[in-house]
C-alpha cells in the first residue's frame, strides 16, 4: 500500500509536467498569433477608414501633389516625398556617425571612458522628441540659415539640392534633427553587436600580424555586419515615424522641391497637424489613408531589411 502511494505521488507531478509543457507551448503560439492579428487589425483599420479617400481619388491619391482641404482635393505625394527625403538624410548623416561611435566605444575607447561615454549615448535616446524640436527651432535652424546653408549654396550651388531661398527650416533641418535622434539607437545597438563578437576573432587577427584597424576590418566587421544593418534599420524605423521634432523644423508645406533648403511635409507631421482640425469625412478619410500608407511603408521597409539581413547572414555559408 505504501509503495503504491509513493508511486502515485511521483507519477502525478510527471503527468502535470507533461500537460504543462504543451499548454505553455500553445499559450506562446496564441500570444505570437495575437501579435500578428493586432498588427494586421491596425493596418486593415487604417485602410478601411481611408476607403473614402481611396474610393474617390483612386491611385491618384498617392501620385497627386495637390493637398487642399478647402476645395476637397487631397494628394499624398508631397508627404511621401518629404518622409523619404528626411529619412534618407537621417541615415546618410547619422548612420556613419553612429557606427563610428559604436566602433570607438567597443574597440578603441579606454576602459575609464567606455562606461561613461556609453551611458551618455544611451541617455540621448531618452530625451523627448519635443526637446529636440525646440533645440532645432532655436539653435539648429538659425545656424543653418546663417552659416551652413549659405556655405552649401556657395560651394555646391550648381546642384539642384542646394539652390533656392534659404529659410533655416526645411527638409535639411528635418533630416539633421532626425539624424541626431537616430544616433543613440543605432550606436547603442551596434555597440552591443560589436561587443558580442568573440574576443578570439580579434586575438587571432592580431596574432597573425594585423594592426588594430585591420583586425576590426577583417575579423570584427564581417561578423557584426548583420547586426549593424539591423541597428540601422531600427534607426530608419524611428526616422519614418518621428512626428513632433520634424513637425517643428521642416516647415510644413505640402510641396515637392529638389532643394533641401525648401520647406516640406511628412506623413506623420500631416496627421499630427491636421487631424484635430479635420471637420468633413473626406478630410478625415484622407488622413487615415496617409496613416495606412505610412503603416505599410514601415512594414515593407522592415520586411525588406529583414530579407537583406538574412541574405547577408546566409550568403557566406552558401558560398562556402
Amino acid at each position: 500500500m505504501a509503495i503504491h502511494l509513493a508511486v502515485t505521488a511521483t507519477t502525478r507531478p510527471r503527468q502535470r509536467r507533461r500537460l504543462a509543457d504543451p499548454a505553455f507551448a500553445w499559450l506562446l503560439r496564441l500570444l505570437a498569433i495575437g501579435v500578428l492579428v493586432l498588427v494586421a487589425a491596425i493596418g486593415l483599420s487604417l485602410l478601411y477608414d481611408g476607403r473614402t479617400a481611396f474610393g474617390k481619388f483612386g491611385v491618384g491619391f498617392l501620385i497627386n501633389t495637390t493637398w487642399d482641404p478647402v476645395s476637397g482635393q487631397f494628394g499624398a505625394l508631397p508627404f511621401l516625398y518629404g518622409t523619404i527625403v528626411t529619412s534618407a538624410l537621417a541615415l546618410l548623416l547619422g548612420g556613419p556617425v553612429a557606427v563610428g561611435a559604436a566602433l570607438f566605444l567597443s574597440e578603441l575607447a579606454p576602459a575609464w571612458l567606455r562606461g561613461s561615454a556609453s551611458l551618455l549615448v544611451e541617455l540621448l535616446a531618452a530625451i523627448p522628441s519635443v526637446i529636440y524640436g525646440l533645440w532645432g527651432i532655436f539653435v539648429l535652424a538659425p545656424l543653418l540659415r546663417s552659416a551652413i546653408e549659405p556655405a552649401l549654396s556657395a560651394g555646391f550651388g550648381f546642384l539642384p539640392f542646394f539652390q533656392g531661398p534659404i529659410y533655416g527650416v526645411g527638409m535639411l533641418a528635418g533630416g539633421v534633427i532626425l539624424a541626431i535622434m537616430i544616433v543613440p539607437t543605432v550606436a547603442a545597438v551596434s555597440r552591443d553587436v560589436l561587443r558580442a563578437v568573440p574576443a578570439e576573432q580579434r586575438e587571432a587577427a592580431l596574432a597573425l600580424g594585423a594592426t588594430r584597424w585591420e583586425a576590426i576590418q577583417v575579423a570584427v566587421l564581417p561578423v557584426a555586419r548583420p547586426g549593424i544593418v539591423g541597428a540601422v534599420i531600427l534607426g530608419l524605423g524611428r526616422a519614418l515615424g518621428e512626428t513632433m521634432a520634424v513637425t517643428m523644423v521642416i516647415g510644413n508645406r505640402p510641396e515637392i522641391a529638389l532643394s533641401l533648403f525648401a520647406p516640406g511635409y511628412t506623413m506623420a507631421a500631416a496627421i499630427a497637424n491636421e487631424f484635430a482640425e479635420a471637420t468633413d469625412d473626406l478630410h478625415v478619410s484622407a488622413l487615415m489613408a496617409i496613416g495606412g500608407v505610412l503603416f505599410l511603408v514601415t512594414v515593407l521597409v522592415n520586411a525588406a531589411a529583414r530579407l537583406l539581413v538574412w541574405r547577408i547572414t546566409w550568403a557566406p555559408r552558401g558560398g562556402a
